[in-house]
């Protein structure tokens, strides 16, 4: 399979945007049927450029994430990258799960520091990684894989020091080697604006900056992943949400709705391509790529 930074490279000389979809390994054998019988089969008639599947937790979804990015190249065609974290984990043992992702024929890894199980502080695992920056400069050493790592417009929630010192510890995950950023969600678009500014203009970042959208689904689910995520929510926003209340099949398309001005902005503004977390579901994400003509 390709490595991503060949697919931005190859669409940026074409003049194309490049779509990509992020999965996550569902919780129970219903959930696993429905993403790989239903919504992978059903997002893959879009086209997509590549997809990613996210590592749980302390690992804990370490072998369906392998069996997922495995099904979808194998099964699907489709190029795909696997997450991976420092969150309990050696040098040994990243070492030996580097080599199972390789013998499935994956050849992309997102690099990530990783939240711990339940929650709390990291703690950095003897033996292991404490910044991604180090897992980064780690994978590097490993023949034949492209590197991908997570940016935050708005900056980590857990970096008290700030935004700006936040993005500086990003330019040090692309100094160790990475090839591409994806950001973490976000619902305004000068956030990502000032964010990419900042990166090519005062720290000299060359590689895709690659803006990671999300669908609003419900009310509930956009308070959750705001404070998980520490994205802000913008008044206009707020308050069109407010009104729209408990209403969750109105909420859908009304996000629907707001999710594609939002790409259809940042594609005029020269984003490399949109990366949709799609929570493991087509229906959101396909309307938004029909209306965008880019299905």
């Amino acid at each position: 399979m390709r490595f991503i930074r060949d697919i931005y490279a190859a669409k940026r000389a074409a003049g194309q945007p490049v779509i990509s979809f992020e999965f996550f390994p569902p919780k129970t054998p219903e959930g696993d049927r429905n993403l790989l019988d239903k919504t992978i089969p059903a997002l893959r008639e879009t086209r997509p450029d590549y997809c990613s599947v996210t590592y749980g937790a302390g690992g804990s979804t370490r072998d369906k994430t392998l069996m997922i990015v495995d099904r979808i190249q194998r099964q699907h065609g489709l190029t795909a990258v696997a997450h991976l974290t420092c969150v309990d984990a050696t040098r040994e043992q990243l070492g030996e799960l580097l080599g199972q992702i390789r013998a499935l024929g994956v050849n992309n890894v997102l690099a990530l520091r990783g939240d711990p199980p339940g929650g709390g502080e990291f703690r950095v695992t003897p033996g292991g990684f404490e910044y991604s920056s180090q897992l980064v400069r780690f994978i590097r050493q490993q023949p034949g894989l492209c590197i991908g790592v997570a940016g935050f417009p708005e900056g980590h929630i857990a970096c008290k020091e700030g935004k700006y010192a936040d993005w500086q510890h990003l330019k040090e995950k692309i100094d160790a080697g990475a090839d591409f950023v994806i950001t973490q969600l976000f619902f305004d678009n000068a956030d990502y604006y000032e964010f990419r500014e900042h990166l090519t203009r005062k720290l000299g970042v060359s590689v895709p900056i690659v803006p990671g959208l999300v669908s609003i689904l419900s009310g509930s689910q956009m308070k959750r992943f705001s404070a998980m995520s520490g994205a802000r929510v913008p008044a206009p926003l707020a308050a069109r949400l407010q009104a729209l209340g408990e209403d969750d099949p109105a909420v859908t398309e009304f996000g629907i709705d707001y999710a594609t001005k939002q790409c259809a902005d940042l594609l005029s503004a020269g984003a490399p391509g949109i990366h949709f977390y799609t929570l493991n579901k087509a229906y959101a994400t396909t309307r938004i790529l029909h209306n965008l003509r880019l299905a």
